[in-house]
Order: C-alpha cells, then structure tokens, then sequence
C-alpha cells in the first residue's frame, strides 16, 4: 500500500543529505578594486555636473599668428585656452580679421574665470554654443579663452572674420566698472592697431545684422557712452603708438 506519509519522509531525507553548493566567493581586494571604481565615477560625474574647476587646458599651443605670438608675451593678458571642443572653441582656423565685437557678459556679478570655466564646461553639457576671445573682469583683468586665429562663437555671423570682447558688470545696468572700461579700452586699442582697424570697425553685438540682441546694454541704452567709447579707443591708440 502506498503511503503518503512515508514518501514525504523519504523525499525530506534525502534532500537534507544533499551538501548545497557553495556560492563562488570574490576576493575581497576584488571587491575593493570595484567599489573604487564605482566612487570615482560617481564624484567624477558630480565634478562634471557642478562645473568644478578643472586644470586648465595645457596640451602644446603653437600660435599660427604674429599677433597671436606677441600676445603670448603680454604680461597684462593671461591664457587660459578653452579645451578643443564642438561647442565653445572648435579650433577652426580664422583667416581674417575685419573687426572687433563688444559684448557683455549675460550674468552680472560674476567673474572672467567663472565665465571662462562656464565655456569650457559647455563640452560637457551640450546645449548651447558659445565663447569669447577675451573676456575682461570688473578688476580690470583680462582671460583669453580663445586664440584670435581661431574662431569663437559670440557675434553670431561675424565669427568668422571679427574678435569677440566680453566684459563682466556688476548689474543689471550693463555698466562697466572703472577697471574694466580702461581694460577694454586698452585691448581693443591693442588689437586695432596689430589688425589695421580704425574705430569704425569696432561694433557692439547689437549692431550685427540680423541679431535682435541689447548686449552691450549700457552702450546700446546710452549711445554717447558708446560715442565716448569710440573716442577714448582712438586717443588710445596714439598713446601706445608713441
């Protein structure tokens, strides 16, 4: 006779005789190696994210200019080159140079490096594309984040064959401080003179055609600030040329 209770019995027995197989085992300097791993690109990807600062871009520069070479050796200007990218320096040569554009930051309040470091992340996030040649700081110093025989993207069709300025502001007026005006007034005369300009091939960003755009504002709100502008570039110009 067939029994139930008996047969039970008999499977339970000889399933707790069966020695289960051990799960394989990891090493533990293994485990150690991965969860390191893992760490890194979890910081490596807030770094990203909140635009930390990074090295600044080293790899060998050979300047493909005479004007370029001499602004290597200015002391009143410091390189720190975007990193080669898409979206904020795509390296590609300018063959001409047939003005000067005047911008001013979109964020008052901040600083040239801030800004730089804002272009360069641009890489990263991939949203927009934008750059500087210069940009100029409310202490009066000056970044060069894009050599000026490459093309930035800052004037819209004039990229490619004018050199972008950026200038920081502390509000939302667009004026720029006493250091920053004499800086901007400097440069540019610097630039005019190395490219044969006169004042009338420097235009502010508003002045582009096709662009709907009151970058500079306190020039575009007050034209005979930018009249001043103009003759201040110009006296300028004989003054470094003595």
């Amino acid at each position: 006779m067939f029994n139930d209770d008996d047969d039970d019995d008999n499977v339970i027995q000889e399933f707790t005789e069966v020695e289960p197989v051990p799960a394989p085992r990891v090493s533990n300097w293994i485990a150690a190696t991965f969860a390191l791993i893992s760490l890194t690109v979890i910081i490596g990807a807030f770094v990203i994210e909140a635009g930390i600062q990074r090295e600044p871009y080293y790899d060998e520069y050979i300047p493909r200019t005479p004007v370029q070479a001499e602004l290597l050796e200015l002391d009143w200007i410091e390189q720190i080159f975007l990193d080669i990218n898409p979206f904020s320096r795509p390296g590609i040569y300018l063959e001409e140079i047939n003005g000067i554009v005047i911008h001013n930051i979109g964020n008052p309040d901040t600083t040239a490096l801030q800004n730089r470091n804002y272009f360069n992340n641009l890489q990263y996030r991939q949203h927009r594309f934008a750059s500087s040649h210069f940009i100029i700081c409310m202490d009066g110093a000056i970044i060069q984040c894009v050599p000026v025989d490459e093309i930035a993207y800052a004037s819209n069709i004039r990229n490619y064959d004018t050199i972008s300025i950026e200038v920081t502001h502390p509000d939302e007026t667009g004026r720029f401080t006493t250091e920053s005006y004499a800086a901007l007034v400097r440069l540019t005369a610097w630039l005019m003179s190395r490219y044969d300009l006169n004042s009338t091939d420097v235009i502010r960003h508003h002045d582009v055609r096709g662009v709907i755009t009151d970058c500079p504002r306190y020039f575009v709100n007050n034209p005979d600030a930018w009249i001043g502008f103009l003759r201040d570039i110009e006296i300028e110009m004989e003054r470094q040329s003595q």
